[in-house]
């Protein structure tokens, strides 16, 4: 059975997957801006940003409140911190298996020099 912060945990990365999408969170980290002027350096319409704008909220990493006309939105971290917190479990892992790998080029490198020192 898959848990809720698993489901959560998917409709963060799925969000993320899109180039668009983390386009729209790097600019949101500056700070509360309209739907508009997200959409006007990805060269998309309103409709179609909003359509990405939806999946980030779904994902609970976008917040929108509409003032009069303007759809206003913000950035919303927490998901973003659970989504690092994830991949973190996967540092000491991958550091070994790296360590590892340093090491066996390093005899490589010791035994090629011994060779044609």
């Amino acid at each position: 059975m898959v848990s809720h912060r698993e489901q959560a945990l998917d409709r963060v990365f799925h969000a993320l997957a899109n180039p668009a999408r983390r386009a729209i969170v790097r600019r949101l980290t500056s700070g509360e801006q309209n739907l508009s002027t997200l959409a006007a350096p990805l060269k998309m319409s309103f409709p179609a940003a909003s359509k990405h704008v939806r999946v980030l909220e779904r994902a609970g990493l976008v917040k929108r409140r509409v003032a009069g006309r303007e759809h206003l939105c913000r950035l919303h971290a927490g998901p973003l911190r659970e989504a690092n917190d994830w991949t973190e479990r996967f540092r000491a892992y991958w550091d070994a298996r790296f360590e590892a790998l340093d090491a066996v080029l390093d005899e490589l490198n010791r035994e090629g020099k011994d060779r044609h020192g």
